[in-house]
């Protein structure tokens, strides 16, 4: 079964191998996944019997390779599942080779969304993959990269997808096709403040840089949020770069998949250096990239 990992902003192939021999019982997971991918044993365990499915009671060894590319985070949950069920053929192995899937499992099976999704059905289109199995609330952002989105709630869904027996529902979009807008701040709001409206309206229009100084309490910080609201809309590339830095992130709210307005960010004075530009160990998006590409405030 086969899935990504997230090294900073680019997708990386995982292939989920999933092995069962006769033996005392037992659960490993190899291929140098961290402590919440290896927790992944109690949630696919509980996931696979909740959902009235057979646990196998065999020594079940799960290798996820390349064997020397760190595995982060929750997100192999459902494709572990998958491989194991294919293993011990209660769905059809060869169902999965079309297929990637991303997503967590809760104990009672359900499947949660996870940060990222959109960057794996990335690295999936670029692969030949046209479906990817994903949570429901995931389904709108997997859309985004031109492959279909199979959207489950449940790891029965997953199941009965596989097995040809049930067909999930298309993603579903507003009236008009578009995603919607979101809401933001209006500058309209604001009372008063006759120079400080007058700034941002010039800093908008010659996309200029704008210093808002004054003593606590002031309504530098409400004018600064209401700028996104008077710049024009990110064009479709810039959308989805802005959108794929937001959803590693975990940033992204299910009903509004596509980030079309201009970020705003308004990091604490506090924030650290890792905080601001980023990277770490598991490289993450900073402050300065989540602002990207027009609107940040630093105080």
């Amino acid at each position: 079964m086969l899935t990504y990992a997230l090294v900073g902003l680019e997708p990386r192939r995982v292939e989920v191998e999933a092995h069962l021999q006769k033996g005392v019982p037992s659960f490993a997971i190899v291929g140098l996944a961290d402590r919440a991918c290896q927790e992944a044993k109690e949630r696919v365990r509980s996931g696979i019997v909740s959902a009235e499915l057979e646990w196998p009671l065999r020594r079940i060894t799960i290798n996820l390779a390349p064997a020397d590319l760190r595995k982060e985070g929750s997100g192999f949950d459902l494709t572990i599942a998958l491989a194991i069920l294919a293993a011990s053929h209660q769905i059809p192995p060869g169902s999965l080779r079309a297929h990637a899937a991303v997503g967590e499992l809760a104990l009672d099976g359900r499947v949660r969304p996870v940060g990222g999704a959109l960057v794996v059905a990335e690295g999936a289109r670029r692969a030949g993959i046209d479906f990817v199995l994903c949570a429901a609330e995931s389904a709108g952002e997997v859309a985004l990269a031109g492959v279909d989105p199979v959207p489950v709630h449940h790891l029965a869904e997953a199941v009965a997808y596989m097995r040809d027996d049930w067909l999930p529902e298309p993603a579903p979009l507003c009236s008009n096709g578009q995603l919607p807008l979101g809401s933001c701040p209006d500058l309209a709001e604001v009372k008063g403040q006759r120079r400080g409206r007058r700034a941002l309206e010039i800093a908008a229009a010659g996309r200029h840089n704008l210093l808002l100084a004054g003593p606590p309490g002031t309504g530098k910080t409400m004018l600064a949020r209401r700028l996104p609201g008077i710049l024009p809309l990110l064009a479709r590339e810039e959308a989805l770069e802005v959108t794929r830095i937001h959803s590693v992130v975990g940033l992204l709210p299910p009903e509004h998949p596509l980030v079309v307005r201009p970020p705003f960010r308004a990091p604490h004075h506090s924030s650290s250096m890792p905080a601001i530009v980023g990277g770490g160990s598991g490289p993450s998006p900073g402050e300065a990239s989540l602002a990207h590409p027009r609107v940040r405030v630093c105080y």
